[in-house]
């Protein structure tokens, strides 16, 4: 008797012959993130957004990259020891990064923050085995709201710490790892996945890496792509307006600070201002509308991108990425 495989027995019998091999480690996770059509948001609306998702990058946020990126250089140059600390000051997703990169390799590492930055942070760091240093904020300052100033207490402790342990600072303000990451990365990911078919990227900056870095792919790969930064409105030093509202809700950025090293003023196209209310306001309509679950910044992201498909990028591509997951915000009003 002749008996038909089922098609259960058919579809396991081609995975089997698939050459799938598991990966070494969490790190070889990171990257390679999925690229989105925004369809129902843009509903109506000529043209359309295309959403990195790095929050599925295993520290639920596109710093996982760079964080992998600098210790990698570190070790290939030499600047870093087997069993050396590592310290870095972090609003959460730097660090969680570091945390999970630094456990697999066996590096110590510190974690400097303020206590303005949400507590899911500081919690998911701690337990991937960082040490967590909770830094106060300046007087009157409230949680939520991370300022320069707050920063600038952050980096202090940050620069002890250090100098006490003898350790390495993966300084993602000033390490060309945290550009490299997403110009070798990031930005050939977004070429490749839209099959080059991208006429706008805009990206909230905090430390201005992942701006710099896909900025510097999209122009290689095609000068007439339009690059924007966009910032908290109130605090957009790099567009050269007065601080008016330094402690902004839209945490990871925003600092208000007027130098960012690994930033190109030569690939900047232009400025994009957006409110608390509209992050807060499109975070939820990515939850709501898209089922994508992302933070401050990511609604930001959205807002800007909006924003250009309404006015100069009409029946245009705009690219942007959503930064983190939502759920490092629960303990906030982002979703009260």
């Amino acid at each position: 008797m002749i008996r038909q495989s089922t098609m259960l027995e058919q579809n396991e019998g081609s995975y089997m012959n698939q050459q799938y091999q598991p990966l070494v480690s969490a790190i070889e996770a990171i990257g390679n993130t999925p690229l989105v059509r925004l369809s129902r948001l843009t509903k109506g609306l000529d043209g359309q957004i295309l959403a990195k998702l790095d929050y599925l990058n295993p520290g639920l946020s596109k710093k996982d990259r760079i964080a992998r990126q600098i210790i990698q250089d570190a070790e290939s140059e030499g600047r870093l020891k087997p069993g050396q600390t590592v310290v870095e000051l972090t609003s959460g997703n730097t660090g969680t990064g570091l945390a999970i990169v630094c456990g697999i390799k066996g590096y110590p590492f510190v974690a400097v923050m303020s206590k303005g930055n949400s507590m899911e942070r500081a919690r998911m760091m701690s337990a991937l085995g960082a040490e967590v240093v909770l830094v106060d904020q300046l007087p009157n300052a409230q949680p939520g709201q991370v300022s320069g100033g707050d920063l600038e207490q952050v980096e202090i402790e940050a620069q002890r710490i250090v100098a006490e342990r003898n350790a390495f600072r993966a300084d993602q303000f000033r390490l060309s790892g945290n550009f490299r990451a997403h110009y070798l990365h990031t930005g050939p990911e977004f070429i490749r996945q839209s099959g080059g078919n991208i006429d706008a990227f805009c990206d909230f900056v905090g430390t201005g890496g992942s701006f710099a870095g896909c900025a510097a792919a999209f122009k290689a790969q095609n000068p007439s792509i339009r690059c924007f930064v966009v910032e908290p409105a109130g605090a957009a030093v790099l567009a050269n307006e007065p601080v008016t509202y330094p402690n902004h809700r839209i945490q990871g950025g925003g600092y208000c600070m007027p130098h960012l090293p690994l930033v190109q003023p030569d690939h900047i196209d232009g400025y994009l201002k957006v409110t608390d209310s509209q992050a807060v306001e499109l975070a939820r309509r990515l939850a709501r509308e898209e089922g994508i679950f992302a933070g401050f910044s990511s609604g930001a992201n959205v807002a800007a991108a909006l924003h250009l498909l309404q006015t100069s990028f009409k029946g245009k591509t705009v690219a942007v990425i959503l930064c983190d997951s939502g759920l490092k915000y629960l303990s906030t009003d982002l979703w009260g």
